[in-house]
């Protein structure tokens, strides 16, 4: 059984709804490889169902020449988190319906390797709460933007991590790299 592992585009005050905030601040290459280092494990992807309609599209046409990362995004296989969602026509998707904390079990049992997991908001504060996440890498950049969705909800549960690693970029952009905290031994 592998990890889950999660990546978000975040600002200071944890908004990550429609990251096309982020563009302003430019994309370091240091960045890229850093994503790189987190998708080099994983064999799969699982997406919430507004990430996929929004990765579907845009990953699709392109080719390793464009960008890298494309081999991986459109030869793995896909599960996709969603109760509405009826057709998923990117190579290699599956639907898995409403989410259950049982059924992501069992797609990190019977995927031989780790998982990776972008944006996905609502699937992700799922997991968290039901400690399905292995690894939370946080591309935090430097804005507050005072109001959007946020990864960690008001009234969520409060989940303790250990920061396993962090990398300043160039353009004010950190990620750290956290994993779930041990709980201590009574």
């Amino acid at each position: 059984m592998g990890a889950i592992k999660v990546h978000e585009f975040i600002a200071l005050d944890g908004v990550y709804e429609n990251p096309s905030w982020t563009f302003e601040f430019g994309f370091d290459p240091k960045m890229g490889e850093a994503i790189g280092a987190v998708t080099g494990t994983c064999r799969a992807i699982l997406l919430g169902r507004r990430t996929f309609e929004m990765f579907a599209p845009a990953w699709s046409p392109r080719t390793a020449e464009e960008d890298p990362g494309a081999p991986f995004f459109n030869e793995s296989p896909k599960y996709v988190v969603s109760s509405s969602l009826e057709t998923a026509d990117w190579n290699n998707s599956t639907i898995l319906g409403p989410y259950s904390a049982d059924t992501i079990r069992d797609v990190k049992d019977k995927v031989d390797g780790d998982i990776y997991v972008s944006g996905s908001g609502t699937l992700v504060r799922a997991m968290l709460a039901d400690g399905l996440v292995d690894e939370l890498h946080l591309f935090t950049y430097p804005v507050a933007r005072g109001e959007g969705e946020r990864l960690f909800a008001a009234g969520g549960p409060v989940t303790k991590f250990t920061l396993a690693a962090s990398e300043a970029y160039s353009n004010g952009v950190v990620h750290l790299a956290y994993g779930l905290a041990v709980p201590d031994a009574a």
